[in-house]
């Protein structure tokens, strides 16, 4: 897989060649020419890692109900740049307004570390800041969004519908992982949990076949 190639396909908006890529990397999970396994993220989503090559990854995600362990951490920024095009259904980003305030804060920031091991700890830091809702992009099929590191935002799928996407990453030297919570919530772990095989292949044969479905009208 050519991350570049992948990365200059985003940038120009060549939504049926990133689509293509994401149903051949589909397909071969699926015929168990590769082997992955899919993750099960805090966020609400399942992840399909289909390259990490150092500092840069591409995976497949594919959204369904919100877990609701992480609701109080929901707005965060990653470490990472971040272009994403969907797959199929809608999605929606909303920048948040993150201001320093000690006085009367509104959120403690949370530095987020993740192990091989698959679990990520949550430290609190010292960084208490005042946090309000910004502009909102909903994106359908097709459609190219991208987040800057460092950059806090919180995703939905707004009409609950299936929703996938093709999401580059390029981690920047450092950044942090970053996520906002109560202020005075204490530190904890989160362990991401592990799809089996046949999880594996159930989750993408669907998000395969969705892909290659007619999208349906919006209402």
């Amino acid at each position: 897989m050519d991350y570049p190639a992948l990365e200059r396909a985003a940038r120009r908006g060549a939504s049926a060649e990133l689509m293509r890529h994401a149903a051949s990397d589909l397909e071969e999970i699926v015929s168990g020419r590769r082997v992955l396994r899919a993750v099960r993220h805090p966020l609400g989503f399942v992840c399909l890692p289909v390259l990490r090559d150092g500092a840069e990854g591409v995976c497949v995600h594919v959204f369904g109900p919100t877990d609701p362990v992480l609701t109080d951490h929901q707005v965060h920024s990653h470490s990472w740049e971040l272009t994403s095009t969907v797959l199929y259904g809608r999605l929606s980003n909303r920048r948040m307004e993150v201001t320093e305030e000690s006085t009367q804060p509104t959120h403690r920031v949370f530095e987020v570390r993740s192990e091989p091991s698959g679990a990520d700890e949550l430290r609190p830091t010292r960084r208490l800041v005042r946090c309000s809702p910004g502009p909102e992009q909903t994106s359908a099929r097709g459609q190219t969004y991208a987040l800057a590191a460092g950059e806090f935002h919180t995703t939905v799928v707004p009409d609950g519908r299936p929703t996938a996407t093709l999401v580059l990453g390029r981690t920047l030297p450092g950044r942090a992982d970053l996520s906002l919570g109560p202020v005075r919530a204490p530190g904890h772990r989160m362990v991401r949990r592990m799809c089996d095989a046949a999880q594996t292949t159930r989750i993408a044969q669907a998000a395969l076949r969705r892909i290659h479905e007619p999208q349906p009208p919006l209402v």
